[in-house]
């Protein structure tokens, strides 16, 4: 069945689903899962097109993930038209989304076809929660999902994302947390003036820079067995007129946390308005919460995922907590086991975004293996 798992990938490819338009994909999907038996609900907000679906009943397995991509952007820069499914003579696909990660929305379908067929009275529940608001705002997909889950009650024991969270080989690395993360859009106020009467202006920049120097210097914390350290990261500053000769009446500072399990969003925000406020700073001061950390600790969802990779690819991934934030951060809201495991994340976002077949037909091979697994032993 390795033919149909590429097959699907290269239709949802060939849909220019830049978010929040899901084009297509959802309907393709939603066409596949019916055929199976599968309980379709449409659990739209806004713009967002968001699918929830299910087959059996009992302990559940939910397979989650986005149908949207990211902008292409300048096309001519691609090797081939990035929503033209291509695979070149070497094995690889390209388009855009092809590892981020209609790969692994593929795969997850595709598993669950072979299973249902092959045990079509199976034990548990697989669901699917998908959404096409994952890389935009992610305001009105898989959080408004999760919401109405938790209100009527619904109860996820396993959750699988597919995001590409391999790094040189399908199934080397499988995520099992993420941290937290929050952005501080800052303006510090001052008074505009001639450079040459300074006395007559207050220079925001000069006055946040000691602020600035400690901020960056600062230790958050020191991370624990799970989480790497807190991270703080200047994004953008800007306090500039155009003129070469005018001091700027305002300094506008964007800074942000990833940051482990030690603190939490209200210690990150009292510290910094301590700093600000120990250099005497006239500010405003905005915060984004994008999400809080999440940790699965090792047990049956990721003993069963790591004996799959084992069996289907020979190697004993490790689990880790880096990189960016995924919906798995509200998808742990529901008090499920939460892992991340796709294909490899060496291309994504980028010109040229591809992955191996071979990466796709092995995804799909561990996803079927962890419901065999979990379901059917």
């Amino acid at each position: 069945m390795s033919e149909s798992v590429i097959e699907l990938t290269k239709q949802l490819i060939a849909q220019k689903s830049v978010s929040p338009d899901d084009k297509s994909c959802q309907e393709i999907i939603i066409a596949r899962l019916k055929a199976l038996g599968f309980t379709i609900e449409e659990l739209n907000f806004n713009q967002t097109k968001n699918l929830w679906a299910y087959h059996g009943e009992g302990e559940t397995l939910m397979f989650a993930g986005h149908t949207d991509v990211v902008p292409a952007g300048d096309e001519s820069k691609w090797r081939f038209p990035p929503y033209q499914p291509t695979i070149d003579d070497e094995g690889n696909l390209y388009g855009r989304g092809a590892a981020d990660m209609k790969s692994g929305v593929a795969a997850m379908v595709c598993a669950a076809e072979d299973y249902v067929k092959q045990y079509p009275y199976h034990k548990g529940r697989i669901a699917f929660l998908l959404t096409s608001d994952e890389e935009a705002d992610a305001l009105d997909g898989t959080v408004k999902v999760v919401e109405a889950l938790i209100q009527r009650q619904e109860q996820i024991n396993y959750c699988i994302v597919g995001e590409p969270s391999s790094e040189k080989t399908v199934g080397d690395q499988i995520k099992n947390g993420r941290r937290g993360s929050i952005t501080a859009n800052l303006v510090v106020h001052g008074i505009q003036g001639h450079v040459a009467y300074p006395h007559l202006a207050d220079n925001p920049v000069h006055r946040f820079a000691p602020a600035l120097n400690e901020l960056v210097n600062t230790i958050w914390d020191q991370g624990n067995q799970y989480f790497p350290p807190t991270s703080m990261q200047i994004a953008n500053i800007n306090g500039g007129t155009g003129a070469e000769n005018v001091i700027p009446g305002d300094l506008k500072v964007q800074f942000n946390f990833r940051f482990s399990s030690e603190l939490t969003d209200q210690i990150i925000k009292e510290r910094v308005e301590t700093i600000l406020k120990k250099y005497h700073l006239n500010y405003t001061l905005n915060w984004r919460l994008s999400g809080q950390p999440f940790l699965t600790k090792q047990g049956k969802l990721t003993e069963t995922a790591s004996q799959a990779i084992n069996n289907i690819v020979h190697i004993n991934p490790i689990l880790s907590t880096s990189g960016g934030t995924s919906d798995g951060r509200f998808i742990a809201k529901m008090g499920c086991q939460v892992i991340e495991l796709g294909v490899i994340n060496a291309t994504i976002h980028k010109v040229n975004e591809h992955v191996h077949c071979d990466q796709i037909v092995k995804l799909k091979a561990i996803y079927q293996q962890i419901l065999e697994r979990l379901f059917s032993e």
